[in-house]
């Protein structure tokens, strides 16, 4: 199992109506993470600033899974309307790397 770090950004003033989209997220997307290999995936937000916390069988195969799947596609562009920078699923690497961690 990988545990992969993210770090997104959400536009100015969007933070309450993120807050509010992912009060409940829907079955069909819980559904799809979890077929598609997600055990867990928290995020925490800091202003503007996400930081997602994934622990995933593989973050390649997850990322293939969900770029077109009908409970996805719909999510990702509510998604796209409060981000910053819209996912558009092209890169298979997570955007931060593990540099330290206490053994």
């Amino acid at each position: 199992m990988e545990t992969v770090a993210l770090h997104t950004r959400l536009r100015e003033g969007r933070e309450a109506d993120y807050d509010r989209v992912h009060a409940t997220i829907p079955a069909e997307l819980d559904g799809a993470l979890r077929e598609a290999g997600v055990h867990s995936w928290r995020i925490w937000r800091s202003g503007r600033e996400l930081f997602h916390l994934v622990e995933v069988d593989d973050y390649r195969a997850m990322r293939a899974h969900l770029a077109s799947h009908p409970a996805n596609v719909p999510w990702q562009a509510r998604m796209a309307e409060l981000l910053e920078v819209e996912d558009d699923y092209s890169g298979a690497e997570p955007s931060v790397r593990l540099v330290w961690e206490l053994p």
